[in-house]
């Protein structure tokens, strides 16, 4: 065989080995004739599926928050990479992968440990009836069950099927008519078989999706227990801790209780203290109350960010995601922080009604 015809070999085989892959990925995803409710209550009894891989999150909901609410900044505002063992509700392992390590979540039953690969430390803890978000809960599967928590049937439509992470992924659009919501809509795609949401992106009036999150490796069978398992080192400080977070925090011990509605949303049966959950699925906020120094640099900040006075109301909106802060002197002087995926309108509300409505916790 001369040269040349050697070349030609080479780059005939060079061109097969990358066109291929590419030609396969052009090829249409094989979908499947069902509608968009029964695909909708497929999703919504995923909740049982067990899984693992690796997952990206991108977020554009930067926002500009005290050190109170770092995290909720991070993990709403960049990227985010995650390796996860799902068994079920009651027994995962989540690892938020960093560039100088990692920091690993361990639940089992009601707790979850904390393990900080670069300090060497764990953390365990009993989990609070109210809590600020954390990595795992922007998984797809996770925050697929939550925005499709009341979901109504007659919000949804077929979208065509994708490939996800080497799955044929059947698509769903949920297009919310609450008007009270500040999300225009969600698209998802599952696994055929089990419903398992492989992918999100949810929408605010942008043509960029405010939060992505999808698989880009899974494996639908279930993990192993001992991969969900947390097996302390000898001599590893271990701590446990009494309070979560800021949240969990003024929900134990802030000396108000709000509430049994706000702008017309009902208060969620997890929360019976201090801090009020209100709506479910995509029409949802939290009230939470802070102490008026805390406050005051948190107003701060939402000023320099461009917050807006709104009937007598602190209001920031980041996207569909908006932030409201109210100072209140009854039953004493405080303030109430209110965040969620709601309207202007609808956040003012829930603040003029936190102001009239608290009392003191006795």
């Amino acid at each position: 065989m001369r040269p040349i015809h050697r070349w030609s070999l080479v780059v005939l085989a060079v061109a097969l080995v990358v066109l291929v892959p590419i030609t396969v990925r052009g090829l249409p995803v094989p979908d499947e004739a069902v509608s968009a409710r029964d695909l909708l209550a497929r999703m919504q009894a995923a909740d049982r599926a067990g899984y693992s891989g690796m997952v990206e999150v991108h977020g554009r909901l930067g926002l500009p928050v005290s050190d109170h609410f770092t995290d909720i900044a991070d993990l709403l505002g960049s990227d985010t990479r995650m390796r996860v063992w799902w068994r079920n509700a009651d027994q995962w392992r989540v690892d938020k992968l960093l560039p100088t390590g990692e920091v690993d979540l361990f639940h089992h039953g009601p707790a979850t440990t904390r393990w900080d690969y670069e300090r060497a430390e764990a953390q365990s803890g009993i989990d609070p009836p109210v809590r600020l978000p954390r990595d795992a809960d922007l998984l797809p599967p996770v925050l697929a069950q939550r925005a499709l928590t009341d979901a109504d049937p007659a919000d949804v439509t077929r979208l065509p099927a994708r490939r996800i992470a080497g799955h044929d992924a059947l698509g769903l659009r949920l297009r919310p008519s609450d008007p009270r919501t500040s999300i225009d809509h969600v698209d998802l795609w599952a696994d055929p078989d089990t419903g398992l949401v492989l992918a999100l992106n949810a929408y605010g009036d942008a043509s960029q999706p405010a939060l992505s999150t999808a698989f880009t490796s899974v494996d639908l069978s279930r993990p192993p227990s001992r991969a969900t398992s947390f097996h302390a080192a000898h001599g590893l400080p271990q701590t446990v801790d009494e309070v979560l977070d800021i949240a969990d925090a003024a929900n134990q011990y802030a000396p108000v209780l709000p509430p049994g509605s706000v702008a017309g949303l009902p208060k969620s049966g997890s929360s019976q203290e201090a801090v009020g959950i209100y709506g479910s699925g995509l029409t949802q906020v939290m009230a939470l109350p802070l102490q008026s120094r805390d406050a005051g640099y948190l107003a701060d900040q939402l000023r320099t960010s461009g917050a807006r006075e709104l009937d007598g109301q602190l209001v920031l909106r980041v996207g569909p995601l908006g932030v409201a802060l109210t100072f209140s002197h009854h039953p004493f002087d405080f303030a109430w922080v209110v965040a969620g995926t709601v309207t202007d309108d609808t956040l003012v509300r829930a603040a003029r009604d936190l102001d009239a409505g608290a009392r003191y916790r006795g």
